[in-house]
């Protein structure tokens, strides 16, 4: 069983909105909203500018839903060329400001300039997705380390 694609409402391909009504717990929530959308991606493999000696092609790609890769069946994908987008796709998930380079910068370099392959990492869909059913940490806790009585921004960033 996986968490991100349990109670999860998507719009674009391959969505399935019943996810929600199958929730032994639907509606267990409804006291603190706690739902977050996250965008689903399509990260593809559309230039090879060297000698091909990757384990990809042009067309090669693979979807991210919530926490999960989902490669189509047979697919491999380089662990070399995943470790040079996988920091990105978190913020690509999210919105951004529309002239933020998160948004506008589409295709990533891979990790291999002799290689010389470009990935386009594009927005496919929306998920909805609840806090608990993510997350061990409940949105009621109240820590007072996490929000200095002062009104500072201090706590955890180090800067407190």
């Amino acid at each position: 069983m996986t968490r991100s694609g349990d109670g999860a409402d998507a719009e674009g391909p391959d969505s399935d909105d019943s996810a929600d009504s199958e929730r032994p717990d639907a509606g267990a929530s409804a006291a603190v909203d706690d739902a977050f959308t996250l965008y689903d991606l399509r990260v593809e493999c559309v230039e090879i500018t060297g000698e091909n000696v990757a384990s990809y092609e042009v067309g090669d790609y693979f979807e991210v839903r919530g926490e999960e890769l989902i490669f189509p069946e047979g697919q491999t994908f380089s662990m070399y060329a995943l470790s040079a987008l996988l920091p990105l796709l978190p913020a690509k998930q999210r919105e951004t400001h529309e002239n933020d380079w998160m948004t506008t910068d589409t295709v990533i370099a891979g990790p291999d300039p002799n290689a010389g392959g470009r990935f386009e990492i594009t927005r496919i869909g929306t998920r909805t997705f609840r806090h608990g059913d993510v997350s061990a940490v409940s949105l009621d806790r109240v820590d007072d380390t996490d929000a200095p009585a002062d009104g500072s921004a201090g706590g955890r960033d180090g800067n407190g």
